[in-house]
């Protein structure tokens, strides 16, 4: 069973989609591979998990948190979530690039495969997707738009700095 509760952020609404006690989707408006949402179920903003994750996402763009600890739960392929879970030990305001990622998984030639299953991580910002950047160090698509992209790693960059 699905709920989800839209919250505010510096990156506009996010919509958070839960399955029981965890979380298993957040959304931008307007995110390339957004899902329906009537695949989202029913409205539910005073779920325990929603409380956590807004009060979460509200520490990390205070500068506050580096390392979401809600329960997940990532929907894919197996390679996908091998991917997913990478992505969550890149560490905050540092990036890598697909090939990279695709050098850890131990599959050096996938760096194309890494990169479509990075596009549809559906838990953006806690699984933080927005760190993978191309060989060369370039903003190479996000599905929350490059804005946001560079928004996130310019904001993460920042906070590290300070520390």
């Amino acid at each position: 069973m699905r709920s989800h509760t839209v919250v505010d952020s510096p990156c506009g609404p996010l919509t958070l989609v839960a399955r029981g006690e965890a979380l298993c989707g957040l959304y931008m408006v307007r995110q390339r591979h957004r899902p329906d949402e009537l695949t989202f179920g029913e409205p539910d903003p005073g779920a325990p998990i929603f409380a956590r994750a807004e009060a979460e996402l509200k520490e990390y763009f205070a500068g506050q948190r580096h390392r979401f600890e809600l329960p997940l739960t990532l929907v894919g392929t197996p390679f996908q979530q091998r991917v997913w879970t990478a992505l969550q030990e890149i560490p905050y305001g540092a990036t890598t690039s697909y090939g990279e990622l695709a050098d850890r998984l131990g599959q050096p030639t996938a760096s194309r495969a890494v990169g479509l299953a990075n596009g549809k991580n559906p838990i953006g910002i806690i699984v933080p997707c927005h760190r993978v950047v191309g060989s060369t160090g370039s903003l190479t698509g996000y599905g929350g738009g490059l804005e946001r992209k560079r928004y996130l790693l310019d904001f993460e960059q920042a906070r590290e700095a300070l520390f």
